[in-house]
């Protein structure tokens, strides 16, 4: 690969933090961890900081916080639960 190129279109990987995220190799996209539909970088929204995981929507967030037991009232796979 040429050293001058830029990111193109290739799958990123991201440090995800509280309100922010670390690129940590240079891409055009990630994929969401709930439907596998590319998410641009720049549009990037949504992401589990416990999971290291990006989510298209506020749905797809949703939905793996259901998946992971971690909603109210759910006990997690982590061994975790949330009370309301």
């Amino acid at each position: 690969m040429n050293r001058f190129e830029g990111s193109g279109n290739r799958i990123a990987k991201i440090r995800y933090l509280d309100g922010d995220f670390n690129v940590i190799l240079p891409g055009s996209f990630v994929i969401c961890a709930i439907t596998g539909r590319e998410i641009p970088v720049e549009e990037l929204r949504y992401w589990s900081v416990a999971r290291q995981e990006p989510y298209i929507d506020a749905q797809a967030a949703f939905d793996a916080d259901k998946r992971a037991g971690i909603l109210p009232g759910q006990t997690g796979d982590a061994g975790s639960s949330v009370t309301p």
